[in-house]
């Protein structure tokens, strides 16, 4: 069985430390993320909801590319939102970038009342390409 490694980007913010879990897990070739948030590098949250999808999105491509991964190779995603009504045009903005054409992953999107200061989430299931 293979062990499984952490993984960091190689500009870890805060909140790993602050709470104790690694951005990502690598087991096999496949990488588990954990929720990717609009957290700024000393934890707090990006205050403009746009800037802190894309925010979320920028530490997602990090955590992606410290495991040798891109957008390209996620399968799999599941979104947190405090006010999905609201807050999905614009985050469909974002996704329409970091996945502009097909295939697309899988995408489950759910509304939540609680994020620690934060309203939007995102955490992937990638497959690491052959090195």
């Amino acid at each position: 069985m293979t062990k499984p490694e952490p993984v960091f980007p190689a500009d870890r913010h805060a909140l790993y430390e602050q709470h104790g879990y690694s951005a990502a897990i690598r087991s096999g070739d496949l990488l588990f993320v954990s929720g990717q948030v609009g957290s700024r590098a000393d934890g707090s949250a990006e205050p403009d909801f746009a800037a802190q999808v894309r925010r979320a999105f920028a530490n997602l491509e990090a955590v992606l590319k410290a495991a040798g991964c891109t957008f390209a190779d996620i399968v799999d995603v599941t979104t947190f939102h405090t006010d999905p009504e609201t807050q999905f045009p614009t985050i469909m903005e974002v996704k329409s970038e970091a996945f502009p054409t097909a295939p697309y992953p899988n995408w489950t999107a759910l509304g939540v009342n609680w994020l620690a200061g934060f309203d939007f989430e995102i955490k992937v299931i990638a497959r690491i390409p052959p090195s």
